[in-house]
């Protein structure tokens, strides 16, 4: 469902406060209109900062959140007390501290939290193609499993994506996935000799089945098709020129 400028699921409710947001109700303008939340654009940092406050407060969530530099890799850390001022490059954030929000920034990839029933651990996942090419939903579960939580008792929840009818791809782009993985074969679609179509999501939800995970919930919207909702790189970049970040977060509700 939708609420505010934000989705969410029923589902985590009573469990995390967590939100994959929009590109509405920020203060940015022109082409990071109106919610972007990267520094790494022509935008301002008093309106990034500004932005930030905002979906963090739509989310009455009042904590210190916490980003990484995103690299497309499949690399987490685990961020504590000691280590929340030190800067980090990966793609995944995971902690047990109750004071401490994690955030990703996506505008086509795929934004996934991660925690379980007990409220141990939170993890927030950033999943593009290379991501997903190196398995970071493996990383993330692994982190869990170490804890020694009980798979039946992680939750996982993936957020907007580029679709599989906009996401066009080349066949040396597919040739990569069948080398690491033969079944990965069924995630792509002929679409004419020189390209083929690729579903991201429908291959991140496969790599956590295979894992064992079965509470696993969708927000299936394509940020692609939905200018007037969601940044997406890959149509701004088309017409030659950048767009903005969302916001994704999840933090614990106690």
């Amino acid at each position: 469902m939708i609420t505010k400028n934000y989705f969410t699921h029923a589902k985590i409710e009573t469990f995390v406060r967590a939100g994959f947001f929009t590109r509405n109700g920020g203060v940015s303008k022109k082409e990071n209109y109106s919610l972007n939340c990267s520094l790494n654009l022509k935008d301002t940092k008093a309106n990034v900062n500004k932005n930030i406050d905002i979906c963090l407060k739509n989310l009455k969530i009042k904590k210190k959140i916490k980003f990484i530099s995103q690299i497309h890799s499949n690399k987490i850390v685990e961020i504590n007390k000691k280590n929340i001022g030190n800067k980090y490059s990966g793609d995944g954030l995971i902690t047990s501290n109750k004071k401490i929000a994690l955030g990703v920034l996506t505008a086509d990839c795929c934004p996934i939290f991660i925690f379980d029933k007990n409220k141990k651990y939170i993890c927030a996942l950033h999943s593009g193609w290379k991501g997903a090419l190196k398995n970071i939903a493996a990383k993330g579960i692994e982190y869990f499993v170490k804890q020694k939580i009980m798979k039946k008792n992680i939750v996982v929840l993936i957020g907007p994506c580029l679709s599989f009818k906009n996401f066009e791809v080349s066949k040396d782009f597919k040739s990569k996935f069948i080398s690491k993985n033969k079944k990965y074969s069924i995630f792509f679609k002929y679409k004419n000799k020189d390209k083929d179509l690729f579903n991201l999501r429908r291959l991140i939800n496969y790599q956590f089945t295979e894992l064992g995970i079965k509470n696993i919930y969708n927000i299936n919207k394509d940020t692609f098709s939905n200018k007037r909702v969601f940044f997406s790189h890959r149509r701004e970049s088309q017409k030659f020129r950048d767009t903005g970040r969302m916001l994704n977060i999840i933090a614990f509700n106690d």
